[in-house]
């Protein structure tokens, strides 16, 4: 029987055949689909004709056009639908296919054809897309270790391994810890908690299949629990699970592993001629230089560091007057947060969360996106690979431009976070559209059986964010897959996520899509001018959460890896004066965006550069008067949404804005300044 992975994909739209799939599929899929990516490189590398873009480069797009398929299809399940069987292949997976990527960057026939190619681009007559990809894919054989030979070589190969090895590994124990921990709490636990978080910690029970009601470490249970739970004792114990994720001193404690991880990195750095993995990592991003992301950090940092000591003297007055003594802690931020609110914008999420219904928002987003591009979303009945999945056709005009897969709640087989992936990206080479399969995956707590699914104003705003990421996919319009979609700088790559965030703040966009889940009846007017006037309650504390953890980040890279990392952390955060009460966002036994893998090493500082051009990007629709202004939405995606990595960021946002912004931009729209 052929390999379903393997074989012709007979789903409509091309979609993997997930019904016909099973775990033991995978492996032999993937080791087969391996074999043939190495014979398609090899004939690439050892072909006697001279080298040509035709017989290089854009062969190379395409040697591994079946292994990214069915790599594609696996590593989304392992992420979203996670089992033992998927666990073990991935750890598997990860030396296998680390050798892969050595073979070939050090495939030194094959280098040598590309750098011939690279020697000679000016006779080539290259369109600008491709001498764009010819550059690319030098830059990347030269920054993988194309140019090593000898114990250098074996030794780069040995370290790209490792990591490989130990962010599969983090990336399980994290999971591991975040799907074991629950804290059972009683119907008197229950009794001061909204209906909504009482709902969402039944459901989770149920999906633990404990006794009653428990508290997740899932953050859209963890957070409102926080929030509302007047049981100091609770919080204390609920929070001091969710931070201690990854450092609980068993089998799945991911300390170790970050230091060897920075270790590492810093070898590879080494191994490349740069002083600091720092120096490296940033060399091919917008910021350029560690200098320029301190510099930036540390310009927020004040402002944010004010605002925050102000919200924690306010919230340490509420403690007190509970009858509380002694200082304000992490556990209780929440919670008087939520309470100050209250008293202060006569905001209670309890009574604005039935307005914010799963199934409404994504309606407003496809709405938005329809007003903005002309985009019609047609749901679809197919298998995938969990129930909760929902999938949607999307076109224009009548003509198919991609597939798109919603994948909103937690389970306990789906890693934490949110996310956007595209299972198949957009490209055309050789004039055959591939159009593009793109996911988003969510953690929303589930609601009771026959209730619909509500959200948070931060929900909201978090399916919003992972619908630009795949906006960015969708409207994606070049010709080759390594650059399209979100193949960007690491700190351009938040501008299309962040900026579609302020299309949920339009006030007509809640009038339509704000209903109530009981009535129906849309958010009254004075409501919206409530919530929106809050806006910018509490960026204090989310402020220093992120910068926090930015800067915490970068130290770690731009220097000697540190033997202890938790010491490094501590130093750094005794250094800038954090907070009593605030802790980091990411934590570094959890820090997933930096140990998971490269992605964000030295680049979790991406989403506030990135913040600071979505703020003045979305005052370019302001300006003209309409936050659908057809003119400057064409703009969006004539110069950023369709272009991918088509051109240089910088570039590319010029095209659009005329201009870069500077950093007060971010700090006006935290209202910091």
């Amino acid at each position: 029987m052929t390999n379903p992975l393997l074989g012709p994909w007979r789903a409509p739209y091309d979609l993997p055949p997930y019904d016909l799939i099973s775990d033991a599929d995978y492996a032999p899929a993937i080791d087969a689909a391996l074999d043939t990516a190495r014979a398609t490189v090899a004939a690439i590398a050892d072909n006697p004709a001279a080298p040509t873009f035709a017989n290089t480069i854009a062969a190379l797009e395409m040697a591994d056009e079946q292994l990214g398929r069915v790599l594609s299809v696996f590593y989304t399940v392992a992420g979203a639908d996670s089992n033992p069987a998927r666990e073990a292949l991935q750890r598997d997976l990860a030396p296998k296919l680390s050798a892969y990527s050595s073979e070939i960057s050090s495939n030194k026939a094959l280098f040598q054809r590309i750098d011939q190619l690279w020697t000679d681009k000016d006779a080539l007559n290259l369109s600008d897309e491709e001498e764009r990809v010819l550059m690319l894919t030098r830059r990347g054989f030269v920054r993988s270790g194309a140019g090593l030979s000898g114990a250098a070589e074996a030794e780069m190969k040995d370290v790209k391994s490792r990591l490989a090895v130990l962010g599969t590994t983090f990336t399980q124990n994290l999971l591991a810890d975040e799907r074991e921990w629950f804290m059972p709490v009683t119907e008197a636990d229950l009794a001061p908690l909204p209906a909504f978080l009482t709902a969402a910690l039944r459901a989770a029970g149920a999906e633990k299949q404990a006794d009653g009601p428990v508290v997740t470490l899932a953050r859209s249970v963890i957070t409102p629990f926080l929030q509302y739970s007047p049981n100091r004792a609770l919080r204390q114990r609920a929070y001091e699970a969710y931070v201690a994720r990854g450092a609980n001193g068993g089998a799945t404690d991911n300390r170790a592993i970050a230091a060897e991880t920075l270790a590492l990195r810093q070898s590879r750095a080494r191994l490349l001629g740069y002083d600091t993995f720092a120096a490296f990592k940033l060399e091919t991003e917008m910021a350029g230089n560690a200098q320029n992301v301190r510099q930036l950090l540390l310009n927020i940092w004040g402002p944010a560091r004010k605002a925050a000591q102000s919200e924690s003297t306010a919230l340490e007055a509420l403690l007190h007057a509970d009858g509380i003594q002694g200082p304000l802690e992490a556990w209780d931020w929440h919670y008087y947060s939520e309470k100050r609110r209250l008293t202060e914008h006569d905001l209670d999420e309890a009574a604005i969360k039935p307005y914010f219904q799963l199934d409404r928002m994504v309606e407003a987003a496809f709405a938005v996106a329809n007003r903005l591009f002309g985009l019609e979303f047609e749901a679809l009945d197919t298998p995938f690979y969990h129930p909760d999945c929902r999938v949607w056709k999307v076109t224009r005009g009548g003509e198919w431009v991609a597939i798109f897969v919603g994948d909103y709640f937690a389970r306990g087989s789906k890693r934490s976070g949110a996310w956007c992936s595209a299972m198949r990206s957009q490209s055309r080479v050789g004039g055959v559209a591939q159009r593009p399969v793109v996911m988003n995956v969510c953690n929303f707590a589930p609601p009771e059986a026959g209730q619909p699914a509500l959200l948070s104003y931060d929900d909201a705003r978090t399916l919003f964010h992972e619908f630009g990421h795949a906006l960015h996919q969708m409207l994606s319009d070049v010709t080759y897959e390594s650059i399209s979609g979100t193949s960007v700088a690491r700190d351009f790559v938040e501008l299309p996520s962040q900026l579609y965030e302020h299309w949920l703040e339009v006030p007509e966009v809640l009038a339509e899509f704000a209903t109530h889940a009981e009535t129906g009846e849309a958010m009254p007017a004075a409501l919206i001018e409530r919530l929106l006037a809050a806006r910018n309650y509490g960026q204090g504390f989310s402020t220093v959460e992120i910068v926090s953890s930015a800067l915490v980040d970068l130290e770690f890279h731009d220097g000697p890896a540190p033997q202890d990392p938790m010491q490094k952390q501590a130093e750094v955060l005794e250094s800038i004066g954090m907070p009593h009460a605030i802790r980091m966002r990411h934590a570094t036994p959890h820090f997933a965006h930096v140990f998971s893998g490269d992605g964000y090493s030295s680049g979790y500082y991406s989403y506030l550069w990135s913040e600071i051009m979505d703020a003045d990007a979305f005052d370019a629709f302001l300006e003209s008067g309409d936050p659908f202004d057809p003119a400057t939405a064409k703009s969006l995606e004539e110069n950023i949404l369709s272009k991918g990595g088509s051109a240089d960021a910088a570039a590319l946002y010029t095209r659009f804005r005329g201009r870069l912004p500077g950093v007060e931009s971010l700090l006006k729209g935290r209202g910091l300044i």
